[in-house]
């Protein structure tokens, strides 16, 4: 009785055994997998600051996001509308989610001082050497896209489905998003059924995630212009028409479009970024050309602007007597829709966000008039999708600019100074895909 007794308990032992190793080895929680993997991501942001690449150039970086894809168990594809990879990774019956990340860097001298700062240059689409900046935070996007790979592929036990990870070229030209959709990724790749991005920003402390339900980012029209003249000596302006005075009286006018055209309940941004004519001081050119960044929200609202623009332009030039009608051109391959984030889906990784990463740690966020081309992936395959915030700035700096009402001029993308606070933000970019994953693909009961 008493050898029975033994072997019963031993029997009835082994399987409770089994089962507690088991649940002991599911219990490791995204954060402490992020801290096991965070030495290599710290890395690989370190290696993309340093070695940042222009739009369509990204070769090196696409092939550096292909091999970490691999090595986390991806089947990956390369080449998709040029430079894109695509990394798929199916485990079992479920919703399929897509998570982007950009790879392209800006023609930016860094000027942040940090000891890993770039020094690359590089030859961008005129076939002029620029010095070469992530100052855009892509290589932070990267790093937390790779975390987030590597997390869920770890974590197979926690969630049924099938992700898609995208890494895309070319955003800084909103081009890539396209060409990627246009290539097939829809076709060729499984159909997502959620579609997931995130972004860097200047405007919340590091790590703190930032959720904005409907409109978040606005659609952008680049826009170039010409003015014709009859060129001339600068000292007998009289047997001239000057293409610069014309254009200067445009950029003056068109400054009032906002202000007086566009319903004050409505946004609308028109910024003339470039200004160019001549190139002696004592000769009048025969043409003088701007180029003009347009922001909105409504399609209404971007029609009126963009008409009133056209309107402006022409009517300068024949006040200024030139001797034909500009030429207006609306820059189709430079301009981007507006990235609408769904807001149900919005509302559902909120809670999700606050609930697997604190409560302080998920805020509701306030839409930006910066553009950009994720918007394409959710607007061409009829899905939610929402890009999520970053931020990227440490706390205590963020905190002391705020209480001293500075907060809205800290360097933030595109500028020379700008440097993410790279341990919190690239770890909350990481939980923040991963969490979002989680809270659509996880499995009934997992921890």
């Amino acid at each position: 009785m008493r050898l029975k007794h033994v072997l019963a308990l031993a029997v009835s032992t082994v399987p409770v055994s089994l089962a507690m190793m088991a649940a002991a080895a599911r219990a490791e929680s995204p954060a402490e997998s992020l801290q096991a993997i965070y030495p290599s991501l710290d890395a690989l942001y370190i290696d993309l600051h340093q070695n940042p690449e222009l739009s369509l150039k990204e070769e090196k970086t696409a092939k550096k996001m292909a091999e970490q894809l691999r090595a986390a168990g991806y089947e990956v594809t390369e080449g998709v509308g040029g430079l894109g990879v695509v990394g798929v990774l199916k485990n079992g019956s479920g919703p399929t989610v897509l998570l982007r990340t950009d790879m392209d860097a800006l023609p930016v001298l860094e000027q942040t001082g940090l000891p890993y700062a770039s020094k690359a240059m590089g030859v961008n689409q005129a076939g002029d050497t620029v010095p070469v900046m992530h100052a855009c935070g892509h290589d932070a996007h990267m790093a937390a896209w790779v975390g987030a790979a590597k997390m869920l592929a770890e974590s197979k036990d926690r969630w049924k489905g099938t992700l898609v990870f995208v890494a895309q070229p070319a955003e800084e030209i909103v081009h890539g998003a396209l060409a990627m959709v246009n290539d097939g990724l829809f076709t060729r790749f499984p159909k997502p059924e959620y579609i997931l991005g995130l972004h860097v920003a200047n405007t919340m402390p590091a790590g703190q995630i930032g959720v904005v339900a409907g409109p978040a980012s606005a659609a952008s029209d680049s826009v170039d212009v010409t003015f014709y003249g009859t060129g001339g000596h600068g000292a007998m302006p009289n047997r001239t028409v000057d293409p610069i005075v014309i254009a200067a009286r445009a950029v003056g006018a068109m400054q009032s479009i906002v202000s007086r055209e566009v319903d004050p309940f409505d946004s609308a941004v028109v910024t003339i970024g470039t200004f160019h004519a001549g190139n002696k001081r004592n000769i009048i050119p025969d043409e003088a050309k701007i180029q003009l960044t347009v922001r909105s929200y409504k399609p209404e609202v971007q029609k009126k602007v963009l008409a009133s623009i056209a309107r402006i332009a022409k009517g300068e030039a024949i006040a200024g007597n030139s001797p034909k009608e500009p030429l207006v051109q609306v820059v189709e391959s430079e301009s981007a829709e507006v990235v609408v984030n769904d807001p149900q889906l919005s509302a559902r990784l909120l809670g999700a966000l606050r609930k697997g990463m604190g409560e302080e740690a998920a805020v509701e966020a306030e839409p930006h008039m910066t553009s950009e081309d994720f918007g394409i992936y959710a607007s061409r395959a009829g899905v939610p999708g929402i890009q999520l915030r970053v931020g990227a700035v440490d706390p205590k700096v963020f905190a002391d600019a705020k209480a001293a009402g500075r907060a809205m001029m800290l360097p933030g993308p595109h500028n020379s100074r700008f440097a993410v606070d790279r341990e919190r933000t690239i770890k909350g970019g990481a939980m923040a895909f991963t969490v979002s994953v989680l809270e659509i693909l996880g499995t009934p009961g997992a921890p």
